[in-house]
């Protein structure tokens, strides 16, 4: 698979933890699923059959909660549903540079790790910018911008298939919005991917029109729908 072929996107989980993220996670024939305190996203094939799904669980456990992101294939009847959302994938057009959003005055942005994950998860439980748990920053690299010791805002890099990287939980603490610092994170890992001679790409709610917005505006376009869906094993 080249770099930045499409196809990959279509199954981004399995992609991921089939290559730069299969120390992160679980296999079981052509199940796969990451670390729980990493993420709860799994992965089957899209033409799944009952051994497929009987690997899972086995992988899960049971009455286990099972993130199948966008996969399109259908658990058996006894998996009982738990959500079912409906949402858009974006990806960067091309390899040209983003503008870089101004900076506020008195912040500074920074990457984080292990010793700021108590702030990034009270910064996610503020906010709800999607899962996150407390090794999710694990997955790739995670920037903050902090105002002295406050961290006012985040995103990070979460998916990463052949060719791509995820840009994922964009958030602003509520009191330091409407200054332009997710625009300024989102720019500045753009930048980082494509030095890579990698694509961004990203997902987002339907709902959330705001952040669809402002990913059109720094450059994203959309892809395609999909629908994310969540399970429990029986």
């Amino acid at each position: 698979m080249t770099s930045g072929d499409t196809a990959a996107l279509d199954d981004p989980v399995g992609e991921s933890l089939r290559g730069r993220h299969a120390g992160l996670g679980r296999r079981l024939g052509r199940a796969a699923t990451y670390l729980s305190h990493i993420a709860t996203f799994s992965s089957v094939p899209a033409d799944a059959d009952a051994a497929d799904w009987a690997d899972l669980a086995r992988l899960l456990g049971h009455q286990a909660f099972a993130d199948m992101f966008s996969c399109p294939a259908s658990p058996p009847s006894d998996w009982e549903p738990v959500f079912v959302l409906e949402g858009r994938q974006l990806i960067w057009p091309g390899s040209s540079r983003p503008d870089q959003a101004p900076a506020v005055a008195g912040t500074e942005v920074v990457e984080l790790g292990a010793a700021d994950a108590p702030q990034m998860l009270d910064l996610v439980a503020r906010t709800q910018p999607g899962p996150f748990w407390p090794r999710t920053y694990e997955l790739g690299t995670y920037l903050g911008i902090r105002d002295g010791g406050r961290l006012l805002a985040m995103a990070g890099e979460r998916l990463r298939p052949p060719g791509w990287t995820e840009i994922s939980s964009v958030c602003t603490a509520p009191e330091a919005r409407g200054q332009g610092h997710a625009a300024r994170l989102v720019s500045t890992l753009i930048a980082r991917i494509l030095a890579r001679n990698e694509r961004p790409f990203l997902h987002a709610a339907e709902t959330n029109t705001g952040a669809i917005a402002l990913y059109e505006r720094l450059g994203f376009a959309s892809r395609k729908h999909v629908t994310f869906r969540g399970f429990r094993t029986p």
